[in-house]
């Protein structure tokens, strides 16, 4: 952690990383919603509970994901409220949520993820 909290470089490199891959699972739960026809979300958060009550993932998914959005929103909006031990424990801790999204999005539309 102490390299992390003394590396502006490597804060810059995982934070901009996370906000990426945040996004990239915001879009993707705006398409399925879009193409499957499952409604007009109000938020962003919405979106995943739209998923969740439509069965493409569960609630305990959901929750990370507007966590995961939570976290975006201050990376975007409110950066110099960042607390980056915080920052350091998402990093370490959290990563697995967004690849366990994307699965249960294929493999709810038939698909097999591919194992890195």
């Amino acid at each position: 952690m102490q390299e992390f909290l003394s590396a502006l470089d490597l804060q810059d490199i995982i934070l901009f990383n996370l906000q990426m891959a945040i996004q990239n699972c915001i879009d993707m739960a705006s398409h399925v919603i879009s193409d499957e026809g499952l409604g007009l979300p109000g938020s962003t958060n919405e979106m995943f509970y739209m998923l969740q009550e439509n069965g493409y993932i569960p609630q305990d998914l959901a929750e990370k994901m507007i966590a995961a959005v939570g976290f975006r929103n201050l990376v975007v909006h409110e950066y110099s409220r960042l607390d980056l031990e915080e920052v350091y424990k998402i990093a370490r801790d959290h990563m697995d949520d967004l690849p366990e999204f994307v699965k249960a999005l294929l493999m709810r539309s038939g698909l097999t993820p591919q194992e890195p």
